[in-house]
């Protein structure tokens, strides 16, 4: 671990969205991550643009992936999706995405300038020990990672707080590495994901929040692939304390995740909408109290009791002289029932407002 952003985060998950506070949302509680992964298609230059581009939206965290190549796959991996026209393999595609150590320092130190959180997700036991150098906040395991126990072991050793996606794991599967990194005693977020680019709304999955929650009884959050602020927001309404959706700088980008992303304008709005459902969620309102907070906004919007017409005083009031008419100042519309039969104090024009003071009760 390095200094400054990074130290602060390693002793609690929770500590991890405490390294950037928030003193104008002290409800804020939802780490929320932008997702590089491979869109900066192998350029330093992209990947520091990524990380201005994500500061910028107000979000918590920049998360890249460390790709070895020869470390992580064989030369024969088949493509998820064909895409690049300049690899002839998915191999190759891996080689080109490689950053070197230093490089990875100068992104690490970036975005800690920025004020971001900085995370990758490692793809080998060999990206775990370069991570491990350069220092991350916290790791975040990828779905295809979950039963890749060696990996997991390394990744615990460092005491780290970890995020685990479970896009395409079995609960059985998640169960076993749940139970391998609390037997550390390791603080843990379980994040519910779907690993379809882009993922339908019927595949996101939002039910199995609450199932994680109490099946695991921890942070649970939300790696999101929909391409979309949506299932982000609604997660958050849900309690979820981690929130993660790829990010793209334009739509017209090149690169397999372009369709699973926001751009970093939704990003923006996303954050906004996250913490705006944090500070509604942190005041739950008693409905009384909130009617006599907004009486002045009452008088202007709900009726009084008013005459039609002229009266005289000692009037014994009939339906056809009253009718309800706003500002809500005097008596309410609701008693205008009451108020037949009633006998008038005073003389009272037509429009004028009635109050108390022009009825004699029990006339």
């Amino acid at each position: 671990m390095t200094g400054g952003v990074q130290e602060r985060n390693a002793s609690s998950f929770r500590s991890l969205l405490s390294a950037r506070p928030l003193p104008e949302r002290p409800e804020a509680h939802c780490l929320i991550v932008g997702e590089v992964a491979q869109a900066h298609d192998g350029s330093l230059g992209m990947a520091h643009a990524f990380i201005d581009a994500i500061a910028a939206t107000g979000a918590d965290a920049v998360k890249f992936q460390t790709h070895i190549a020869n470390a992580e796959s064989t030369p024969g991996e088949p493509w998820r999706v064909r895409f690049s026209v300049q690899d002839e393999t998915r191999y190759a595609y891996w080689r080109r995405m490689e950053f070197t150590e230093v490089q990875w320092r100068g992104l690490q130190r970036h975005a800690t300038e920025r004020g971001l959180l900085f995370l990758s997700s490692p793809f080998s036991i060999e990206a775990v020990e370069l991570l491990t150098r350069v220092g991350v906040a916290a790791w975040k395991v990828a779905s295809g990672e979950v039963a890749n126990f060696p990996m997991l072991d390394r990744m615990a050793a460092t005491g780290l707080p970890f995020m685990l996606s479970t896009g395409m794991s079995r609960l059985d599967e998640i169960d076993s590495a749940v139970a391998r990194i609390r037997a550390r005693g390791l603080p843990l977020a379980v994040l519910q994901c779907t690993s379809m680019y882009p993922c339908p709304a019927e595949q996101v999955g939002l039910n199995l929040i609450p199932l994680f929650r109490d099946r695991y009884d921890c942070p649970i959050g939300l790696s999101d692939h929909s391409g979309t602020v949506y299932p982000g927001l609604a997660a958050v309404t849900l309690g979820a304390e981690v929130l993660e959706v790829h990010v793209t700088l334009s739509r017209e980008m090149f690169g397999p995740d372009v369709t699973a992303s926001v751009t970093t304008a939704e990003l923006r709005q996303l954050v906004e909408g996250v913490r705006f459902i944090e500070a509604m969620r942190a005041h739950p309102v008693e409905k009384d109290g909130l009617a006599n907070t907004l009486a002045p906004v009452r008088n202007a919007f709900t009726k009084s009791v008013v005459a039609r017409v002229d009266l005289p005083v000692g009037t014994v009031l009939e339906a056809g002289h009253l009718a309800a008419k706003k500002p809500g100042t005097g008596i309410p519309a609701a008693r205008l029932e009451e108020l037949v039969g009633a006998q008038l104090r005073l003389s009272v024009r037509a429009d004028q407002v009635l109050t108390e003071a022009d009825i004699e009760r029990g006339a």
